[in-house]
């Protein structure tokens, strides 16, 4: 059972659907998304875009990555498919591979759901083994339960993707489920 879930948004950004970081198969995910955020708005179920908002001294972009996502360009922006909606979403960014990490997401979600805060996080985007993995990890250590949407993230590598699967159920009691289980178990 998902109860006061939040649907949060992963690196759904421009740099890495069109940009430097672009992998062929993350084309996949949006659908799905789209289907997910369309049935979570109908059900106000609160939807959060945790994205990379960098810096070009960052960690990440000076020893790992590359410049990426760095604030304010074109390439930090959601894409057109997945825009957040102005007034009802909300927009968290984050300067590492954590939604959590320095950023005001946890106080958000607890915040939400008139004060009861969410209880579960429902997470989709990019990358299964990386982002995905340390937003679950953080989320779990705050006493989140966690749902990973299967056919809405994605990873640099197929082998990348099952790995990080399979260890966010296993390390993370991680429920993972198909979009249209999740939109089942949302829709009131």
């Amino acid at each position: 059972m998902i109860n006061n879930p939040a649907i949060i948004l992963v690196d759904v950004q421009n740099d890495f659907f069109t940009g430097p970081l672009k992998i062929k198969r993350v084309i996949n995910i949006v659908e799905p998304l789209q289907r997910l955020v369309v049935a979570a708005r109908k059900n106000d179920v609160p939807v959060i875009y945790s994205i990379d908002a960098h810096y070009p001294q960052d960690v990440e972009v000076v020893r790992k990555w590359g410049s990426h996502a760095i604030k304010g360009t074109q390439g930090a922006q959601v894409i057109d498919d997945l825009k957040p909606e102005d007034g009802k979403d909300y927009i968290v960014e984050k300067r590492t591979y954590s939604g959590f990490y320095e950023t005001g997401l946890d106080p958000l979600l607890r915040s939400l759901y008139k004060g009861e805060g969410v209880k579960t996080v429902v997470l989709g985007g990019l990358h299964t083994n990386m982002c995905i993995r340390h937003t679950s990890a953080d989320a779990f250590f705050r006493g989140y339960q966690i749902v990973i949407a299967k056919d809405g993230v994605e990873a640099f590598t197929v082998e990348d993707h099952e790995q990080g699967l399979k260890y966010l159920e296993y390390v993370y009691n991680a429920k993972v489920m198909m979009t249209n289980e999740i939109i089942q178990e949302i829709v009131k």
